[in-house]
């Protein structure tokens, strides 16, 4: 008789409207997994709004509320199904609920540290789920402080390296010069006002921006200001054509707060063939190596500096060879034997 496959279930609100690494970890995984469990993911499909000062901590600004209620609705359907195991991707509200809901009927709740170390993860550790997962050594590690009773281990996020590949069809942007490229969630952790700046105190090069959220009508506004709409484009695209967006470009730059959990952007963008030009803090160094180049995005001369040198550097084969570290393959298989054990 064969075994029962377990049960798992994704909870993310933004789940098909919202290319963040949260999303593309949940679609990614959910694939890759589908052979080894009964896979579902619940999403919402809702904007990312912008947060409220102070309130947001807890979890009562708009956005925290939304969550709430969302997760509220989710419940009767979660009660139907109950899962062996809940993997919510939204934090507060939503990992509070879930724990309750998996202590009375016996499931297991894991935790995955996509918002990084800071408030959000603090509070989704004190939940108490069965297991945390760091995406950085450095998480995992800062787990282990901030909650010595949950059980925590590093698995950091991945790229589909036949899907993010430097050959195949390439985006058409019009735009001249050398293109650099910078993805990402238009909110300001993400500080893609800098990298514009940075690029504007260049010459003969251009930026294209890939991505949406709540700053997009004034990041659009400073790009064309700072760089004329023939060395500047903003873009929304589906996951799916990122593969073409990433081979439109002569490198990558992406300079968050040192907040930012992962980055899967920048896997995807090395498995594309590109050099990196990234925030220097230990997380970036441990995803980028030495396929890129590191940078205080507040020092806007250096800023533009180091972006000058990364296009003159041969890179060779270096990008390719530091993403294929984190292939959805071998990420996967962890993931199978975390959620394996935890029914052993």
């Amino acid at each position: 008789m064969e075994k029962k496959k377990l049960k798992i279930v994704f909870l993310n609100i933004y789940q098909g409207s919202v290319n963040r690494g949260a999303e593309t970890f949940t679609e990614e995984l959910s694939k890759k997994l589908e052979k080894y469990f009964d896979l579902e993911v619940i999403s919402g499909k809702r904007k990312l709004i912008k947060r409220l000062p102070v309130i947001w901590r807890f979890f009562l600004d708009p956005q925290g509320m939304i969550v709430f209620w969302w997760s509220l609705r989710m419940l009767p359907r979660v009660i139907r199904e109950r899962p062996d195991i809940i993997i919510p991707l939204n934090g507060g509200w939503q990992a509070l609920l879930m724990r309750f809901l998996t202590w009375a009927y016996g499931g297991k709740l894991v935790i995955v540290g996509q918002s990084g170390i800071g408030w959000d993860d603090r509070v989704n550790l004190w939940s108490m789920p069965n297991h945390f997962v760091g995406i950085s050594k450095k998480a995992s590690l800062w787990s282990k402080k901030v909650n010595p009773m949950v059980s925590s281990q590093y698995i950091p996020n991945g790229v589909d390296l036949e899907k993010f590949k430097p050959g195949g069809r390439v985006f058409q942007h019009g735009l001249k010069g050398k293109v650099i490229l910078c993805v990402g969630a238009l909110v300001p952790s993400k500080q893609i006002d800098k990298a514009i700046l940075a690029v504007s105190k260049l010459k003969q090069v251009s930026l294209l921006i890939a991505g949406d959220g709540p700053q997009n009508e004034g990041l659009l506004a400073l790009g064309r200001e700072s760089l004329g709409r023939r060395r500047f484009k903003l873009v929304s695209v589906t996951h799916e054509m990122m593969p073409e967006i990433y081979r439109s470009a002569d490198i990558f730059v992406f300079t968050p707060e040192r907040s930012e959990a992962f980055g899967i952007v920048y896997v995807e963008a090395m498995a594309s063939g590109l050099s990196v030009v990234a925030t220097d803090d230990p997380i970036r160094r441990e995803i980028v190596g030495n396929a890129g180049l590191f940078v205080d995005p507040n020092n806007m001369e250096e800023y533009a500096r180091i972006i000058r040198r990364a296009l003159e550097m041969k890179w060779g084969n270096k990008p390719r060879i530091q993403a294929q570290k984190y292939s959805w393959d071998k990420i996967a298989e962890k993931y199978e034997k975390l959620f394996s054990s935890l029914y052993k």
